[in-house]
């Protein structure tokens, strides 16, 4: 599948389980020096493949019609200060909801080690500015999915399926963060708890083997 068309499949998954709306979120696909990413002023779902422009490195056109998303130059950042290969940018409820209030999210699961460990929430900056970028690539810095202030979430990863995975893992702790909240304070695990997580993740037990014959 190219680049272009795993932007629509993803791009209607976004839609269809609400981490989008309207015209809002953006996603790029990284392969070599071109980036394909979703076009300004047109719903996720629905994308051709031929909607989606490509640019190269500094942002020039290279094939499309549709210019690229406003976000663009926050997706170029990330690709030139990380390894990532994809970037998903939505504007999920309850990842917006924590982007909104706090600093960052703290690690309520464990599960925020796959992200790379607590997350930040970025400065607060008009979206499709430098300054934008630049407090988003430092909030990423050593993880995989970060907050923008009053805004919302962006994600990466190797490939767009990972990127979009690490989204709903997002949106899903963020989740559990606020309807916590609404029940009492939420625990929070520590630097010790999360390193014997980190431990027993490259230390598997060994489970002693059944006798023969039973």
């Amino acid at each position: 599948m190219s680049p272009r068309e795993q932007l629509c499949v993803y791009g209607r998954r976004a839609v269809e389980l609400g981490l989008v709306i309207g015209t809002s979120g953006n996603l790029s696909v990284r392969q070599g020096d071109l980036v394909a990413v979703t076009p300004s002023g047109v719903a996720l779902d629905r994308l051709t493949p031929e909607m989606c422009p490509v640019v190269d490195m500094d942002g020039h056109l290279v094939e499309g019609d549709l210019q690229p998303s406003s976000e663009t130059p926050m997706h170029l950042a990330v690709y030139a200060s990380t390894a990532a290969q994809a970037v998903v940018h939505t504007h999920s409820v309850f990842g917006t909801v924590v982007a909104t209030t706090m600093t960052e999210l703290p690690p309520i699961h464990y599960n925020t080690l796959l992200l790379g460990g607590t997350v930040r929430v970025a400065p607060y900056a008009t979206y499709g500015t430098p300054e934008l970028a630049a407090n988003v690539r430092a909030a990423l810095d050593g993880r995989q999915a970060a907050l923008m202030a009053n805004h919302g979430g962006v994600t990466i990863g190797a490939t767009l399926e990972q990127a979009f995975e690490a989204t709903r893992l997002l949106e899903w702790l963020c989740e559990v963060y606020v309807r916590a909240l609404g029940v009492g304070r939420p625990a929070v695990l520590t630097p010790e708890q999360l390193d014997a997580v980190v431990e027993r993740a490259f230390d598997p037990p060994h489970f002693p083997r059944r006798p023969a014959g039973r």
